[in-house]
C-alpha cells in the first residue's frame, strides 16, 4: 500500500510540476501564432523527457548515484567542469525567467510592479529552501499545482478540432514565417526538455533512498506523469489557437496570458490563470535551485541534502543561497519574464548535448547499472531528439535575431 500511494503521489506531482513559465508561454506562443501546426514539438518534448526522468530515476535507484557524481567519478573533475558551467548558466536564465514569473503573477494579481515583487519572492523561495524538507518541495508546491488542470477544462469547453489538433503531431514544414517558427519550436523543446528536471529527479531518488524494487513505480511515474504534463502543455496550445490565432494576436506579453481562460471562465479564468503561473514558476523556482545546488555540490564532492540541516551541510546551503540572489538580479533590474523565457529555452535546446550525451554513457555503463543499462530504443530516442533539438536552434537563433 505504501509503494501504491507512492506512485500515486509521483504521478500527481509529476503532474502539477510539469508547466511553468516555460511551458506555458512557449506552448502559448507556439497555438497563437501557429495554430495546431506545433503540437509535434510538445509530444517530441515530452517523449524525450519521459525517457529522461525513467533513466535518471533507474540509475540512482541501481546505481546509488546521482548524474553529476557519477559524471565526475567516472570522466574526471576537468571534463565534469564543461558541462557544469553551460549548464550553470544556460538554468540561471531559467531559474530568473521562473522566479519573474511569480513576480509576474503577483504583478498582475495587483498592479504592483514587478521588480518591487524581486525581493519579496527571491526571500519567500530561499525561506522554503533553508526549513522546508525535500518533501515538501518535491510534493507540496506540486500538489498545489495541479491548478494548471483548469488548461484543460478551459480548452475541452472550446471543442477544438480534434482533427486538425491530431494533423498537428506529424511535423510539417512552416507555411509562413519560417525563422519564427523553428524558433518556436526549438522553445518548445527546449522547455519540455530542461537538463534540471531529470537532474533534480535523479536527487530525489537519493533522497529518498530508492532501491531496484522502485524500479516499476519509476516507470510508471515517468511515463504517466510526463504524458500528462505534455497533455496540460497541448491544452495551452489548443487555447492559444483557438482564442488568439484567428485574430493574428501574438504573444509577447505575459500580461495576455490570462486572456487563454476569462473568456470561458470569467473572473473565475483570471485567478485560476495568475494562481497556475504563480504557484507554477514557484515550484520551478525551488526545483531549479535545488537542481543546480546538486549540479555543483556533487560534482565537487560536497556534503549535501535537503532534509539535511544547513549547518550540517553549509557549502549547499550557501550555493543555493546565491543562486536564488543572482536570479532575484534578473527580475529586480526589470528584465521581461517572457523575453527571458524566450531566449533561455531556445539555449536550453541548444545546450541539450552537453549534459545528455555523458548522462547516455553513464546508462549503458554496467559498472554502475549491472543488468539495467539502457536498451537501444531508450538511447535512438533520447539522442535524435537531442541533435534535432540542438541543431534547430542552433539554425534558428540567428535567423529569429536578424528577422526581429
Amino acid at each position: 500500500m505504501k509503494k501504491i500511494f507512492q506512485i500515486a503521489l509521483g504521478i500527481v506531482t509529476s503532474v502539477g510540476g510539469f508547466l511553468e513559465i516555460g511551458s506555458i508561454t512557449t506552448a502559448a506562443q507556439a497555438g497563437a501564432s501557429f495554430g495546431y501546426q506545433l503540437v509535434w514539438s510538445i509530444v517530441l518534448g515530452t517523449v524525450c523527457i519521459a525517457f529522461l526522468v525513467e533513466m535518471s530515476g533507474r540509475f540512482a535507484a541501481v546505481s546509488k548515484h546521482t548524474i553529476p557524481d557519477a559524471m565526475r567519478e567516472r570522466f574526471g573533475i576537468n571534463f565534469y567542469v564543461v558541462p557544469l558551467f553551460i549548464l550553470l548558466g544556460v538554468s540561471l536564465l531559467v531559474l530568473g525567467a521562473e522566479l519573474g514569473g511569480v513576480a509576474a503573477a503577483l504583478e498582475m494579481a495587483t498592479e504592483i510592479a514587478l521588480p518591487v515583487w524581486a525581493i519579496p519572492v527571491a526571500l519567500l523561495s530561499w525561506g522554503l529552501l533553508w526549513r522546508a524538507s525535500f518533501s515538501v518541495i518535491e510534493n507540496g508546491v506540486s500538489i498545489l499545482g495541479l491548478v494548471t488542470i483548469a488548461f484543460a477544462v478551459g480548452a475541452v469547453r472550446l471543442h477544438p478540432d480534434y482533427g486538425a489538433l491530431l494533423h498537428g503531431v506529424v511535423p510539417t514544414l512552416p507555411r509562413r514565417d519560417a525563422s519564427h517558427y523553428w524558433f518556436v519550436a526549438v522553445s518548445v523543446l527546449g522547455a519540455s526538455i530542461s537538463p534540471y528536471l531529470y537532474y533534480f529527479y535523479s536527487s530525489g531518488a537519493i533522497e529518498e533512498k530508492w532501491d531496484e524494487t522502485y524500479l516499476a513505480a519509476n516507470r510508471m511515474i515517468a511515463a504517466i506523469g510526463m504524458s500528462f504534463g505534455g497533455f496540460l502543455s497541448v491544452a495551452v496550445l489548443v487555447l492559444a489557437a483557438i482564442l488568439f490565432h484567428p485574430h493574428n494576436i501574438d504573444v509577447d506579453k505575459y500580461q495576455q496570458l490570462p486572456d487563454l481562460l476569462t473568456p470561458i471562465l470569467g473572473r473565475a479564468g483570471f485567478w485560476l490563470v495568475i494562481a497556475s503561473l504563480g504557484i507554477a514558476c514557484l515550484g520551478a523556482t525551488l526545483e531549479i535551485s535545488l537542481a543546480l545546488a546538486y549540479l555543483i555540490a556533487q560534482g565537487l564532492g560536497w556534503n549535501w541534502g535537503e532534509d539535511l540541516e544547513p549547518r550540517d551541510d553549509a557549502r549547499f546551503s550557501l550555493t543555493y543561497t546565491l543562486i536564488v540572489v543572482a536570479a532575484m538580479l534578473f527580475v529586480l533590474i526589470g528584465l521581461d519574464p517572457l523575453k527571458l523565457t524566450e531566449i533561455s529555452m531556445a539555449l536550453t535546446a541548444a545546450s541539450l548535448p552537453v549534459g545528455v550525451f555523458p548522462f547516455l554513457i553513464l546508462m549503458n555503463d554496467k559498472k554502475y547499472l549491472q543488468t539495467h543499462t539502457n536498451g537501444y530504443l531508450g538511447n535512438a530516442v533520447v539522442l535524435v531528439i537531442s541533435l534535432i533539438s540542438a541543431v534547430l536552434a542552433i539554425v534558428s537563433i540567428p535567423l529569429e535575431i536578424v528577422g526581429s
